[in-house]
């Protein structure tokens, strides 16, 4: 059983940034981050292939957001600039042993979600 643990949400500031960690308790395929704000449905914010390091952003944050990862620590994570105040949200990590994309289905396992809050 994959565990996955979160870390980085926190509140800032439009304009700021913030780097959310992902640390996998051992190696998977395509490691996601996805988003929710209560009452809307699960969003998908960008992934990466392990083997190779393949990436894709949703349109909403290409251009802000980066994804990067360390092997040797199985650990993924999301380098979130110019946040702005539609970036809040809950941040989960997901991981899939056989596919990649923004489809939350194809993750196994999830995170238990970090917190992030931009405020104007």
């Amino acid at each position: 059983q994959v565990q996955l643990v979160e870390s980085g949400g926190g509140s800032v500031q439009a304009g700021g940034s913030l780097r959310l960690s992902c640390a996998s308790s051992e190696y998977t395929f395509c490691m996601g981050w996805f988003r929710q704000v209560p009452g809307t449905e699960r969003e998908g914010v960008a992934y990466i292939f392990n083997p190779g390091g393949h990436s894709d952003f949703a349109a909403s944050v290409k251009g802000r957001f980066t994804i990067s990862q360390d092997t040797s620590q199985n650990t993924v994570y999301l380098q979130m600039n110019s946040l702005q105040t539609e970036d809040t949200a809950m941040y989960y990590c997901a991981a899939s042993s056989t596919l990649c994309g923004f489809h939350e289905n194809f993750y196994e396992y999830w995170g238990q979600g970090t917190q992030v809050t931009v405020s104007s």
